[in-house]
């Protein structure tokens, strides 16, 4: 996998497109989680009500550390012990760092710093965090293979990443800091 793909997908996102990517276990959709419109475009794309709100993944702590501001230390001690990688955390934005476009009817935000290499290189390029949902239409199976996001999404994505899933397989799992029982596991 070349450089080129993941620039000309940062580019893609930046300019307001939504990309399809390789993610740890299912192809994923994403796109700029400040930028409005692309976001309702990815959810038409989708067929999602914008109320469920989205995942965001990230490269790096640094990525999502303001975040992590409100944190409590045991609570950032938790959360950051299982970063990088396959774990997506609800956390708090009592600040409204996050669009209510991206958190849907929620006050909290799920975040993920990812170990994929796909993911990790899409954030970096593009310089933050971005949206990360599976390349599924609502209510049917994710995507985990390339020839069905090209079937399914070739024209209505400005981008797709090629590339491989990672190791899991199933999504990742979703905490919340007030439980230790998994939403998603």
């Amino acid at each position: 996998m070349g450089w080129w793909h993941i620039r000309q997908a940062a580019r893609a996102m930046h300019q307001g497109g939504v990309i399809a990517y390789p993610t740890e276990a299912v192809w994923g959709l994403g796109c700029d989680p400040f930028n409005e419109t692309a976001v309702q475009h990815l959810l038409k794309i989708k067929r999602r009500p914008m109320h469920k709100g989205l995942i965001l993944v990230a490269s790096s702590i640094q990525q999502v550390k303001p975040l992590l501001d409100n944190l409590a230390p045991e609570e950032l001690q938790r959360v950051t012990a299982s970063w990088p990688g396959p774990v997506t955390w609800i956390l708090p934005d009592p600040d409204n760092l996050i669009p209510a476009w991206v958190k849907g009817n929620h006050s909290s935000v799920a975040v993920r710093v990812s170990d994929h290499y796909h993911v990790r290189s899409l954030c970096e390029e593009f310089g933050s965090m971005i949206v990360s949902t599976s390349a599924n239409y609502s209510n049917q199976l994710p995507a985990r293979d390339r020839l069905k996001v090209i079937i399914h999404f070739k024209n209505k994505v400005a981008a797709i990443v090629p590339g491989r899933l990672g190791q899991l397989d199933r999504p990742t799992s979703i905490l919340r800091l007030d439980s230790e029982e998994p939403v998603r596991s």
